[in-house]
């Protein structure tokens, strides 16, 4: 099963994910897998990092990968929380691979037989930024998000704290 959640910024969408696949995780899987995106580049996004690492504690098996992720799932047993495919986008844009590419390595992403919780930004909802690298991002988090929604067999939409099914 592949289920999806995305919302704005501290719209609580990975604690929420955190909790559901803890609630829903198979009888067999002991711990999940926690696959963590995003790079250290500067302390306030390190803070932001350490959040996140003291609300998981050991409540899962934490795997860090910027930028392999569909090698690194093929490594995992489910269930797989990936926090969080926006991150790995703007990692997959700051090295400078081809948008064509990221795509098809995410619908390879999609198509393995892993049970996967994905966090995503739904960055949409706002203006269009001035500059060409942030409107290239926003493209392509929106159809990467088309993606995931069309593969995912739940879509929840977060915001506030709460979560709403759209899928």
């Amino acid at each position: 099963m592949k289920t999806l959640f995305i919302g704005g910024v501290k719209s609580g969408k990975s604690r929420l994910a955190e909790e559901y696949l803890l609630r829903h995780k198979p009888p067999h899987a002991d711990k999940p897998y926690y696959l963590a995106t995003t790079e250290f580049l500067d302390e306030e996004m390190h803070e932001r990092i350490r959040i996140h690492q003291q609300r998981r504690l050991d409540k899962f098996i934490t795997l860090e990968e910027p930028i392999k992720l569909h090698a690194t799932l093929m490594q995992c047993q489910d269930p797989v929380l990936v926090e969080c495919v926006s991150m790995w986008l703007n990692n997959m844009l700051y090295h400078q691979i081809p948008e064509a590419d990221i795509l098809q390595e995410l619908e390879a992403v999609l198509s393995l037989p892993v049970d996967l919780v994905l966090v995503h930004n739904e960055v949409g909802l706002g203006i269009i930024p001035d500059n060409k690298l942030a409107r290239q991002f926003i493209d392509l988090s929106g159809k990467a998000a088309q993606l995931m929604g069309q593969h995912c067999d739940k879509v929840f939409f977060c915001s506030a704290g709460l979560m709403l099914a759209m899928k």
